[in-house]
């Protein structure tokens, strides 16, 4: 017999499979991790196949050396999954499967957890016997009377009583009990035990949309867009449709685009389904990821809840995967790999015929596209709505405050006067509010008077961003960072200005408004520990904190009965980002922030502070209109040829030396410009292709230059994009080149 070995390594040059005998003892799987020789080295590998025959001679082949797993690790069908990303994606096939097991399983870095077990080694009779014998003995005899219960792992012995580990040696000497090496399960911390609870009866706009989706299950599976406002109930609507799913035996994926929601949805979810439901997420410690994946991959767990990563969970016989909050960008992959966790959510519906869920009140431009008529069937998704609150309770009342009248009448805060009288009276009445500012830091940078020059990044070529808890000056790129400066680095002068507001100064000043109301921050630097999204939101729940600042993280999903205010402090600064999807994410982020507030028996309020109030994005997420804004922006997307209608593609070339940069960029556009004149129907499908500067053109202390490519989506593009992926492997030495796919962002 004979082993396909795809070996550990990423690199385009080794991306095919190597054969390797199989010795007589050994019975490997495909899926397994193996140990194999690759010309000096030893190096990890997956079984791809096996096969009888080979066309090369035995005695070239070499040995597998050994079988690093008792199992699989990766599902034939998961194989099959990694197939398919490798011609989507453009990636190693390595690359792909890498994603599909916890990283730490690489190279044998994280292991079963094993604990000392105590248990009773002679009957009950015998044991109190040797008690009473020696009475002067209390530790053991306390020892002894708790394994008279149960046997219990020595370290909980000792938490216990104190002090007991020369006794237990002592019991275990004289064979009254025995120790044993037991595996212990790693618990996170979202899967903290919670009181089991009951479904909750549905609503009308529920039920049907339940008996949809139950149908479709049922059925030969299908893709929906559930398209319901903020508060009506989609969870609840998930919970019942899985349900359905464990019924027949089938498993559940639930993603969710940012790792602060994944604790609250899993609560949830254990409260419906306990133990049943596994957490997936890359804060987890290597030994909790490690369980959690085991959990899934015994069929221990069936229904799995986390973040981006999870899509890859080992779920055998998957019946749903639902994609909440479906817009955010973070579901796309901004490292290589790159991959689009919504795409591998479909393939993997396809494959076992499931049913995708995608849910969201503001639904991304593209999928709900792909909900309207005149769609091809294989892009087809179908659409369910619901429009009203599962509580019967109206939509929060939407004031825009226009910041410019507000510095007219001599209101220089960051806060409106209505937002200030508006948080006055919610703190009053006892209720809590949210404050959203898409920006962390203090001040968005410094900058001198008297010159006008700002202080940058010496690494990257933006502006440092001001954090005042310690007087410090980071770049938010490659975390750079430097005190202060109390001159101007360039003329030397004092007059030094602090422009723009981020979370810290919002912070700062509602601290000033109301001493001694307890304020909680919510953004990337106070969320660096270990489990400091859920100890930040836990404390806010239970109301130990009254108001709540925070970035894009506190902008979706999270249900607080008491929140009554909701504040979008700087409309504005998403809306000016150099995007075509400004406008749709501005759009996002406010009708999902407003869908904080009055979602309990408290009517709620928005108000929405911008410089533009007149803006179609802006008017028209404060009435909360989807439909209006989706015919607004299609029409702009299509006038300035925009995906969905066409593709972006570019490769980035980074180098320490510009020039190098520049020439590899150069010769990637002459090299498409060749393929593109000698096949005359792509021509007439491109509609942009250039070399030129990226955006930022120095990033982490390397020179960027990029070929960009925009081209109309019906043309022939996976040509275009197979011969860009070829460009990546003709850089020369000291060149980095990624290809990127309508990019998340473009810097």
């Amino acid at each position: 017999m004979y082993a396909q070995v795809i070996v550990d390594l990423s690199s385009s040059e080794v991306d095919r499979l190597f054969t390797y005998a199989v010795p007589p003892e050994m019975r490997p799987q495909p899926g397994q991790q193996v140990e194999v020789s690759f010309g000096p080295r030893t190096l990890e590998g997956f079984v791809v196949s096996l096969t009888d025959e080979t066309d090369v001679p035995p005695e070239k082949l070499k040995p597998l050396k050994r079988i690093l797993t008792p199992e699989p690790v990766i599902l034939p069908e998961m194989m099959e999954l990694a197939t398919w990303m490798r011609r989507r994606y453009h990636v190693t096939l390595v690359d792909a499967l890498r994603l599909m097991i916890p990283a730490e399983m690489r190279g044998g870095r994280v292991h079963e957890k094993q604990v000392r077990v105590a248990a009773l080694n002679v009957p009950e009779a015998q044991a109190r016997a040797a008690m009473e014998k020696n009475r002067r003995a209390v530790k053991q005899n306390q020892v002894l009377e708790m394994l008279l219960v149960k046997p219990y792992p020595v370290p909980f012995l000792e938490a216990q009583l104190g002090g007991v580990s020369a006794a237990v040696r002592a019991l275990a000497d004289k064979g009254l009990i025995r120790i044993s090496s037991d595996e212990v399960l790693r618990r996170p911390a979202a899967r903290a035990q919670v009181e089991r609870q009951g479904d909750l009866p549905l609503t009308p706009e529920q039920a049907r949309a339940v008996d949809e989706l139950r149908s479709a299950l049922h059925g030969d599976g299908g893709r929906f867009l559930l398209n319901g406002v903020t508060g009506s109930g989609k969870t609840e609507v998930f919970i019942h449709v899985i349900r359905e799913a464990l019924r027949m035996g089938k498993g559940a994926i639930v993603l969710v685009p940012e790792i602060a929601l994944t604790p609250q949805m899993v609560q949830w979810f254990q409260a419906r389904f306990g133990d049943d439901a596994a957490v997936i997420h890359s804060r987890l410690s290597a030994g909790e990821r490690f369980d959690e994946w085991r959990r899934i991959r015994r069929g221990d767990a069936r229904v799995v809840v986390g973040a981006r990563s999870a899509v890859f969970s080992p779920v055998e016989n998957p019946g749903v995967i639902i994609v909440d909050e479906e817009h955010e960008t973070s579901y796309l992959s901004d490292k290589r790999p790159r991959y689009d966790a919504r795409e591998i959510a479909w393939r993997r519906m396809e494959q076992s015929g499931g049913v995708l869920i995608l849910g969201s009140a503001t639904p991304s431009i593209s999928t709900y596209m792909r909900a309207m008529p005149g769609v091809k069937p294989e892009n087809r998704l179908t659409l369910i709505e619901m429009n009203h609150r599962a509580n019967g309770r109206p939509l929060p009342e939407v004031s825009v405050v226009d910041m410019r009248r507000e510095l007219e009448m001599g209101n220089k805060s960051i806060f409106s006067g209505e937002l200030a009288a508006d948080m006055r009276r919610c703190l009053d009445e006892g209720h809590q509010a949210i404050l959203f500012i898409n920006r962390r830091g203090f001040s968005t940078f410094v900058s001198c008077r008297a010159c006008g020059k700002a202080v940058k990044c010496p690494q990257c070529d933006v502006t440092l961003t001001y954090h005042q808890v310690d007087d410090m000056l980071r770049c938010h790129y490659c975390g750079y960072e430097q005190p202060s400066p109390k001159v101007c680095p360039e003329c030397g002068s004092r007059y030094i200005k602090y422009f723009g507001a981020g979370t810290q100064k919002v912070e700062q000043e509602v601290k000033a408004l109301f001493p001694g109301v307890p304020v909680a921050r919510m953004d990337v630097d106070t969320t660096q520990g270990k489990d400091m999204h859920q100890k930040i939101l836990d404390a806010f729940r239970a109301g130990q904190t009254r108001v709540l600042v925070g970035t894009q993280m506190i902008a979706k999903g999270l249900d607080f009965p008491n929140v009554t205010l909701v504040g979008v402090v700087a409309a504005d600064m998403s809306l000016n980002l150099p995007d075509y999807r400004s406008v749709e994410r501005t759009f996002q982020l406010i009708t999902q922030v407003a869908g904080r507030a009055g979602r309990a028996q408290y009517p709620g309020k928005v108000v929405v502070q911008t410089y533009d109030p007149e803006h179609y994005g802006i008017a028209l997420a404060a009435k909360q209109d989807y439909r209006a804004f989706y015919h607004r922006e299609v029409q702009f997307r299509r006038q300035g040829l925009y995906p969905p209608y066409t593709l972006i593609a570019r490769i980035v070339y980074s180098a320490a030396d510009e020039e190098k940069a520049k020439a590899a960029a150069q010769a990637c556009e002459a090299a498409l410009n060749a393929l593109i004149d000698g096949t005359p129907d792509l021509r007439r499908d491109i509609v942009q292709m250039r070399a030129v500067e990226a955006p930022i053109k120095k990033l982490r202390g390397e020179m960027r230059w990029q070929v960009f490519l925009k081209m109309y989506a019906k043309g022939d593009t996976e040509k275009l994009l197979s011969a860009m992926d070829e460009q990546l492997t003709q850089v020369e030495k000291g060149v980095r080149a990624e290809l990127e796919i309508n990019p998340v962002n473009m810097i």
